[in-house]
């Protein structure tokens, strides 16, 4: 976070909580026509060229392509440009993150295929122009961790701030009505692969709706809900989320457990308790690279920077699971990854907070506005956990898809996972017609459980 210094008693004030930060100007805002993209990013290609220009991102289906298609591969036959592992990664330091190089140097197999960067993000026009006006309105409220002012699209897109950051992540474009059936895959520190949990989940997210008015918005940017279909032994569990901007939309989860055979308030689905749909390896507020309040953590901007990151994942995405999900970490000539310019966000705990992760760093894609990486460390300072989502490339959204194929590695137990995969599976995110608010009601999670 970037502040001027006005008295010594101020100073310390400054990096307890984040200022009401005001929205741009319209000659800042000017800029989202002109030299940035109308999401933000810049628009130029870097210096020498290996991010390229952003032209629009991706917008057209593929040739043939059925609603709930797995989606092909939109770069077939490219190879690589470069690789990384633990013999060259003194060469690229500045380009990797801590939790890259520790899987690095952890397995001396693993390393990066970096391939030519593709500017594929892309939106709705009406999310745009809503961006466009929400530059020159849009506040922070709620120490931080809400805003005002501003209505269906990135709300700071020419951030000032850490927070400003994270909520245009939480109010990234991933679709507005969407639905995929899913498997969680772990690998143990022995080599074992297993499935966690298969299932079903269905977003709703408000905020990116073309019809959303202020009238009509209610606090609640996004609504999810997964059922879970297997192993036997889980089969109908559910679990149902309603995500609000600020305070005046209190977060609402739900459970739905079958042998008690009733849906009840689930307070813990969140913080630092372990994620039972990964066996625990995860932790709640990791699912989605960002899930539920970040308030025991303090935030702050480092700047922006070129990284190379998992970038247009179709190709992983259509693998076989075996194939993919190999021991130690993922299959590396399965994994692309691209050079990009992100934001870095470090959060640490915050004064009488408890967290098992006392510091975390977000890399988020100043294209998407998405977490694509991000970094635990623990009480010791040592590094803990590393997180990341491969990207799905979503034309016929058109959109990055960062908030499906995510996972987490365990950097000191050595097991990791991979949650909301489709390999293997018939249908991929499929984009359904508009969900009523009732098919996330607690009343039909009930009914959905006693049928």
């Amino acid at each position: 976070m970037f502040y001027k210094p006005l008295l010594t008693t101020l100073i310390a004030s400054l990096f307890i909580a984040p200022l009401a930060q005001a929205a741009v100007s319209a000659d800042e805002a000017a800029k989202l026509k002109t030299t940035l993209t109308p999401l933000g990013a810049e628009k130029a290609a870097s210096k020498d060229g290996s991010i390229p220009s952003w032209e629009g991102g991706l917008t057209k289906a593929p040739a043939g392509y059925k609603n709930g298609d797995p989606r092909p591969d939109m770069f077939p036959g490219e190879k690589p440009v470069l690789s990384i592992n633990a013999k060259n990664m003194a060469q690229f330091d500045a380009k990797l993150t801590d939790g890259v190089k520790a899987l690095m140097k952890k397995y001396p197999d693993f390393r990066i295929d970096v391939y030519p960067t593709h500017r594929t993000a892309a939106a709705p026009q009406y999310f745009y122009d809503n961006t466009f006006k929400n530059a020159t309105k849009a506040k922070l409220v709620d120490n931080g961790l809400g805003v005002e002012g501003a209505l269906g699209g990135i709300p700071f897109p020419l951030p000032k701030d850490a927070y400003e950051v994270i909520l245009n992540h939480r109010l990234a474009f991933t679709g507005v009505n969407t639905q995929s059936p899913l498997r969680v895959w772990v690998m143990t520190s022995d080599g074992k692969r297993t499935m966690a949990s298969g299932g079903t989940q269905t977003f709703r997210r408000v905020w990116n709706d073309p019809d959303l008015a202020t009238g009509k918005f209610d606090g609640y940017y996004s609504l999810g809900k997964f059922t879970v279909s297997e192993p036997g032994s889980k089969s109908g569990e559910a679990i149902l989320a309603h995500d609000g901007i600020n305070a005046s939309a209190p977060r609402g989860l739900w459970q739905y457990l079958v042998g008690q055979r009733r849906v009840r308030k689930a307070p813990s689905v969140g913080y630092d308790t372990p994620d039972a749909v990964t066996s625990g390896i995860g932790l709640f507020d990791e699912a989605f690279n960002l899930f539920g309040p970040i308030d025991k953590h303090e935030l702050k901007l480092i700047g922006k920077k070129e990284l190379y990151i998992p970038y247009n994942n179709n190709r992983a995405a259509l693998a076989k699971v075996a194939d993919l999900v190999t021991p130690n970490t993922l299959n590396p000539a399965q994994v692309r990854w691209e050079l990009h310019r992100v934001w870095e966000v470090e959060a640490t705990l915050a004064a009488g907070k408890r967290h098992v992760a006392a510091k975390r760093k977000y890399y988020i894609d100043e294209d998407s506005w998405q977490i694509i990486l991000f970094d635990g460390w623990d009480a010791k300072g040592d590094l803990w956990r590393t997180n990341y989502t491969l990207t799905l490339t979503a034309p016929d959204i058109p959109a990055l898809l960062g908030n499906f194929f995510w996972g987490g590695y365990d950097l000191q137990t050595g097991a990791y996972y991979l949650n909301m995969a489709t390999n293997e599976l018939p249908v991929q995110v499929k984009v359904l017609p508009t969900l009523q608010r009732s098919f996330f009601s607690p009343e039909e999670l009930a009914n959905e459980g006693t049928r």
